[in-house]
């Protein structure tokens, strides 16, 4: 890959004794001028062609049947970007019905219509709009104000109106909205006044009331049921004093009652179904000691559909919701699984499977007229993976290793297939959230680095994950951030145990949240480390929280802490990395979206602007437009050519 425009900034600074220090810093932009780069060096053609197959992967998730049940939507690339494609039957083609320059978001099929409302943002802002699209002409209409961020959809039962989640009264209130789709005629029917988030389920029958979530934090969550015409809302489930976790699933068949995940009665979240008349609660789950997860009730309400997450492995289960007896699935492939919708007359279920050595795709289960009954499971999609023979592709290794308060952290390693001649550099990559999960999903990447620079890749789960109950996931809260911090220190320790692992040729690579712990990692183990790389990190806490979007400001202080409290704001200023850049002795690359609502590009600024100052090596790229992350492909691409640049440089 040649740069487009190359362009030289020298910064001359005058010091005292007339003693002149030059800085130079080299920019070069791509893609237009929308990929920004600064210090980063040429990338060799023949690295751009050693990673093209890698990079021409696709996927295909199943994103919901048409009105008819015979054809199905899923959302895959044939060009830069995501956009709906309709699929007629198991491996057909797939035919293109969005033609956007942005990647297409959620997808919610109108009932009793071939229309089809999804959502879409601009350049990553995640200010996303909600537009209605005639599947037939392919024409399509937004519906919302184009201003406020706007999500969530939910159809009533006649597909005449929806309810959404919206910012538009104010700009940062997280609120309920109903429109009319004839009229787009939008009334609110839950306020939010604390902060916190809001987001619609489920309407019931009559179309008159609709079961709510309001999210506080990941360890704190409640369900409320509300009356459309008053407002009226009655809480359902969670404590307004300790916080529990509740998630609102849906109304039964005859809206006498509701089915959630909770985790009230548990360590972990589990399955529920709660009766309105007795206001009783039956967990139905409570010999399973994994988080359930995605829940899917059929139109007919007899049957329903649930994932239950296994150590990062999905296993996939048929409820009779009669007995409240249910049965794991047989013939699943060992992976995750998700996007689980019935058809409209309950035959048929369709869901998403991605494993390691296989991206998502959409899949159809044919069901039997026993709840729990089911026949073959049919393949409907067979992405490109770029000629590669992912057969070969490696399947992790779980481990464990121990940490310094003696508990043990989950791991994922991912080892060459190739054979071991001498110990392989290590490269750890740290998920976001923070109470995300590393799951073993299907990695093009990591086999990249794999086949590229004989690497390990290693995913941790450190504290604050989800996924291992619910006082795993609060260990890191508040003051206790860098203990999580510490569990990195710990698998580096074990890394130097394992022979192997080349313990003096280690790596740090996240986003997000994970960012800030590449940065925090650096800050305390550049002993230990050879290179590093932040995607989207926070640098300074303070300054985060000060200026991350209003809309969800309130819910990041209940996880990092609330920097208006002095003591808090001392604590925060005292842990940020942007603060002890002069401990950072390793080359820094650090990945930046323009755009980004959630970590502000100014964190990224902030630090590059600290480790130049101290003299630290460091490569930025910014992506103009882009927000948390890259979503398009000519800028992915060049990012993950300067990766492996970045780790053959300073790594290898």
């Amino acid at each position: 890959m040649k740069h487009l425009r190359s362009n030289l900034l020298t910064i001359i600074a005058l010091l005292p004794f007339s003693f002149i220090s030059v800085a130079q810093v080299i920019t070069t932009t791509a893609n237009n001028g929308q990929l920004v780069m600064e210090d980063i060096p040429p990338i060799p053609d023949q690295l751009v062609t050693d990673l093209n197959r890698y990079q021409n992967v696709r996927s295909a998730p199943f994103r919901g049947f048409s009105e008819n049940g015979e054809s199905i939507y899923v959302s895959t690339r044939f060009g830069d970007v995501n956009q709906i494609h309709q699929v007629d039957k198991a491996g057909g083609a797939r035919k293109q019905l969005t033609f956007f320059k942005e990647p297409i978001g959620g997808i919610f099929p109108q009932p009793n219509s071939n229309n089809i409302a999804f959502n879409m943002d601009a350049g990553g802002n995640e200010y996303s709009q909600i537009f209605m699209l005639d599947t037939k002409t392919g024409t399509s209409k937004m519906l919302t104000d184009g201003e406020s961020r706007n999500g969530s959809p939910a159809w009533n039962n006649n597909g005449e109106a929806f309810s959404y989640q919206s910012t538009k009264r104010n700009g940062k209130s997280n609120d309920i909205w109903v429109m009319d789709v004839k009229t787009a005629a939008s009334k609110i029917v839950v306020e939010s006044k604390d902060g916190s988030w809001w987001g619609p389920v489920d309407w019931s029958e009559d179309n008159k009331k609709l079961i709510v979530l309001e999210y506080v934090s990941a360890s704190d969550s409640r369900i409320y049921m509300v009356d459309i015409a008053s407002k009226h809302r009655q809480l359902l489930a969670g404590d307004l004093e300790k916080g529990t976790v509740n998630y609102g699933l849906a109304f039964d068949a005859n809206d006498e009652g509701m089915y959630f995940i909770t985790n009230e009665y548990s360590e972990f979240q589990q399955l529920a179904y709660k009766s309105f008349k007795q206001d009783e609660v039956n967990v139905i789950t409570k010999d399973i000691n994994w988080n359930v997860g995605a829940f899917e009730l059929s139109n007919q309400g007899d049957r329903a559909a649930f994932t239950v997450n296994e150590n990062g492995i999905d296993s996939l289960y048929l409820l009779d919701t009669k007995t409240f007896s249910f049965k794991k699935v047989s013939g699943i492939p060992t992976g995750l699984v998700g996007g689980l919708e019935f058809s409209k007359d309950g035959k048929k279920l369709g869901l998403t499977l991605n494993t390691a050595q296989s991206p998502s795709d959409s899949f159809v289960l044919q069901l039997k007229d026993d709840a729990l009954g089911h026949a073959e499971l049919t393949r409907w999609t067979y992405s490109e993976v770029g000629g590669l023979d992912t057969a070969k592709f490696s399947i992790p290794e779980l481990v464990t290793y121990k940490t310094f308060d003696q508990r043990n952290i989950p791991a994922f390693v991912y080892k060459p297939q190739t054979k071991l001649t001498k110990p392989r550099p290590v490269i750890i990559t740290i998920h976001g959230g923070p109470e995300g999960q590393f799951k073993p999903a299907f990695r093009s990447t990591y086999q990249l680095w794999m086949d590229k620079l004989d690497a390990v890749v290693i995913a941790p789960n450190v504290r604050g994950s989800a996924g291992y109950g619910k006082e795993y996931i609060n260990l890191d809260n508040g003051f206790k951030r860098e203990d999580s911090v510490k569990d990195i220190g710990a698998l580096l320790d074990w890394i130097a145990t394992q022979p192997d692992l080349d313990a003096s040729r280690v790596a740090v690579f996240g986003g997000s949240y994970g960012g800030y712990m590449v940065l925090a990692s650096a800050v305390h183990y550049s002993d230990k480390l050879k290179a590093a790389v932040d995607i989207v990190g926070i640098s300074n806490f303070v300054t985060f929280l000060e200026n991350t979007k209003s809309y969800r400001r309130d819910l990041r202080r209940v996880e990092y802490g609330d920097e208006r409290i002095p003591e808090m704001r001392a604590h925060l200023e005292k842990i940020s990395p942007n603060n002890n850049v002069d401990k950072i002795n390793i080359p820094m690359f650090v990945v930046q979206g323009e755009n980004d609502p959630r970590v502000p590009v100014t964190e990224a600024v902030q630090v590059v602007k600290e480790l130049r100052d101290n003299g630290k090596k460091v490569w930025y790229m910014n992506a103009l437009n882009e927000g948390h992350g890259y979503s398009k492909k000519e800028n992915r691409d060049i990012y993950q050519q300067a990766v492996v640049l970045f780790f053959e440089k300073n790594l290898l």
